[in-house]
């Protein structure tokens, strides 16, 4: 089933055109306007921030935590009860270094707060505490998107793959409209959920 959205696409492949399209005209805006440098890198607020900017014109759930529960594969993210914790709990987690934000990055990845939308908005953010933290951010061109994905899917048990994977594409080309537009694409990282009832748990 396609998502409800603003532009009523019932087409799943459409909208996800439509999605691209939009969100990477956003990211640019986001990029070029200086916006994301006037966020507070690895809060809650800022990743929210970053998704209602992005999907504001498509969901009218952009920058709203989700309120189904949602799977992917085999993986649940954290319960829709328990999600407003768990962004708690993360937002304290520390970030001074490599391999902290990748920690936390991990941790986001886990609680996956908005319905739709979370790989893209969730790279900047993880761009956004490197840079601020470490003068660095991930050059998406050099990461594999199949290593990629299967280094994420493992990552809540052992997260060493994903922050090797990681830390081999730093680069210091901070300010790099390139560099920073690679993580925004979409096609590169599929994104695609399962909703489940809570008394499936």
């Amino acid at each position: 089933m396609t998502i409800q959205n603003k532009l009523d696409i019932t087409d799943s492949a459409e909208l996800a055109r439509t999605e691209e399209k939009i969100s990477k005209k956003k990211a640019l805006e986001l990029f070029e306007g200086g916006k994301l440098d006037r966020l507070q890198a690895g809060t809650y607020e800022a990743l929210s921030q970053i998704h209602a900017y992005l999907f504001r014109e498509i969901y009218d759930f952009a920058g709203e935590l989700r309120s189904v529960n949602l799977a992917k594969g085999n993986f649940r993210f954290a319960p829709v009860m328990y999600l407003r914790a768990a962004i708690e709990s993360i937002e304290k987690m520390p970030q001074s270094t490599f391999d902290e934000i990748i920690e936390k990055y991990v941790e986001m990845n886990i609680a996956h707060p908005f319905r739709e939308g979370n790989g893209r908005s969730m790279r900047i953010w993880l761009d956004l505490m490197l840079k601020k933290e470490l003068g660095r951010v991930v050059d998406w061109s050099l990461v594999n998107k199949e290593d990629y994905l299967l280094a994420m899917e493992r990552s809540p048990i052992k997260d060493i793959e994903i922050k090797y994977l990681l830390k081999r594409a730093l680069t210091d080309k901070i300010d790099d409209r390139n560099v920073y537009m690679k993580g925004i694409d979409h096609s590169y990282y599929y994104e695609g959920y399962t909703v489940y009832k809570a008394e499936d748990l």
